[in-house]
């Protein structure tokens, strides 16, 4: 089954793009759609490590995009979106924009790495491979501000929140409250801001990029809660979609409470999956029983609580440190083997390895400094999904996460206490539902039998929403496509040249 007018050319990649608004526009966004972007170099764009050493390369290019701050009042105030780009290297079909997940994380640091990896190459022939940074992320301006770096490094250091003690819920719901007020505090535009910072403003956005690249139709990759931009894109514009890879979905009837235990028994099964790796090792961290491992690890962590590790930079590994690192570590097979060097570390009282780990997962960097990533996952959350203020719901939530990720509990009283977002100031702008993807070309999907964070029946309740081509991948990590399985990365290049979709059912 093909895509219609996959293959209707754009112009020459050596050539500017048209003049004027491409495709059709909304009603008062002419000068938005009708911008031409002053692509340049990319350093200044840099906002982490990471981009500093990424944003030098040569043939990457840069840009700003304008765009409103409130789509209800567009011709007030406006904020840019950071757009990175690699021009594509043969004959050209368009643009393939790109967006790793979060939310929070930079699509321009996912674009500039996926040069990296040969699939990715092979489509950069065909495709400029755009990335940009959503609303209040990365290099987009202006970004959510509200952890300074030293409050995020205390917060880490901090256990309170494994109190569930009832002074420990009124001491973390207290700091919940600081954190929402800091948010508006310190974030340009304030509440107008965080107000307009969800999805369904993002997608608003990625259309007017579409038309500022030159693209009639979109051509999208996204991974994670890049699947989430997906669909809202393909719901709120139908007509304006060429073709989408969704790898690593939400489901989008998924309130959030199932959806957090559903990725806890992700995590659970990964952890489970880990044990029993690790078992077949002699140095394994947590034992050559897999049926104890969890008792094992939680010897190891729970400690941690009343007696964290002091690091050699002086900090403090602490709980919420070294269960993040084994989260961290769970996304990817690739790390499982540092997660048990790490283990290995604790037993002797030393904690760098987990800490960078910790570090890698909150995007800390050698310096100290941190992306904006983790505010803007917290500030876009509490905007995307209904908050959730009845304690005793968020009780129950959180003994049937421990249920599923056992190796996580604290073996404290579970806590009842409220997330920032049911102190958020401002209220929510959607909310889980079945997207309306009438006259949506099909989709293919990509879902990872035990994909930790991402559950494989979440990606095939996607496909069966958007009525696209669901491809099972048969493993242990988050998201695949594009980092080096044949089977898959060939399904999906071709889906995206051409509008191929895999045959039914394939397993790869």
């Amino acid at each position: 089954m093909a895509v219609s007018a996959c293959t209707s050319p754009d112009p020459a990649d050596d050539e500017p793009a048209p003049a004027g608004p491409v495709g059709p526009v909304p009603d008062g966004l002419g000068e938005f759609y009708g911008q031409r972007l002053d692509w340049g170099d990319c350093a200044p764009y840099a906002t982490t490590a990471i981009a500093e050493q990424t944003f030098t390369t040569p043939e990457l290019e840069c840009a700003r995009l304008e765009v409103p701050l409130s789509y209800e009042n567009p011709d007030a105030k406006t904020i840019e979106i950071g757009v990175l780009r690699t021009r594509a290297q043969g004959d050209r079909i368009g643009s393939l924009v790109v967006n790793p997940g979060g939310p929070g994380v930079s699509g321009m640091e996912a674009a500039a790495s996926m040069r990296f990896s040969p699939t990715m190459g092979n489509l950069g022939k065909r495709f400029d491979i755009v990335g940009f940074d959503p609303r209040g992320v990365g290099a987009s301006k202006p970004t959510v501000e509200c952890l300074t770096d030293a409050e995020r490094d205390a917060d880490r250091a901090d256990d309170s929140e494994v109190n569930g003690t009832p002074q420990g819920v009124k001491e973390q719901e207290s700091e919940e409250r600081a954190f929402a007020r800091k948010c508006v505090q310190r974030t340009t535009h304030g509440k107008e801001m965080l107000a307009n910072l969800g999805t369904r403003d993002v997608v608003k956005d990625m259309d007017i990029l579409r038309s500022a690249l030159g693209d009639r139709k979109l051509t999208y990759l996204g991974y994670s809660y890049g699947t989430r931009i997906g669909y809202t894109y393909a719901e709120q514009f139908p007509d304006n979609v060429r073709a989408m890879v969704l790898d690593g979905a939400l489901d989008p009837e998924q309130d959030i409470v199932d959806s957090l235990v559903a990725q806890g028994k992700g995590f659970g099964d990964a952890f489970t999956a880990f044990a029993k790796w690790c078992a077949k090792r002699q140095d394994c961290a947590i034992g050559d029983d897999p049926s104890q491992a969890t008792e094992r690890f939680q010897n190891l962590v729970q400690p941690l609580i009343d007696n964290p590790v002091t690091i050699a930079d002086g900090r403090e590994l602490s709980f919420e440190d070294a269960t993040t690192a084994t989260v961290q570590a769970l996304y990817s097979r690739q790390l499982w083997e540092k997660l048990n060097t790490g283990l290995n570390e604790l037993q002797r009282r030393r904690g760098e390895t987990l800490m960078a780990l910790a570090d890698q997962y909150n995007e800390r960097g050698p310096d100290g400094e941190y992306s904006a990533t983790q505010d803007a996952f917290a500030a876009i959350r509490c905007v995307d999904d209904p908050r959730v203020t009845d304690r005793d719901k968020i009780l129950a939530a959180q003994r049937r996460y421990a249920k599923v990720a056992p190796f996580l509990d604290s073996g404290l009283p579970i806590s009842r206490a409220r997330d920032a977002c049911a102190f958020w100031p401002v209220p929510n702008t959607s909310k889980p539902h079945l997207p309306d993807v009438e006259g949506v070309p099909p989709t293919l999907v990509i879902s990872t039998t035990n994909d930790p964070a991402t559950p494989y029946k979440a990606g095939v309740q996607l496909a069966k929403a958007m009525g696209g081509r669901l491809l099972t991948y048969d493993g242990t990590q988050h998201t695949v496509f594009g980092q080096g399985k044949p089977c898959v990365d060939q399904a999906g290049a071709n889906y995206l040249i051409d509008g191929t979709l895999p045959k039914q059912g394939l397993r790869c």
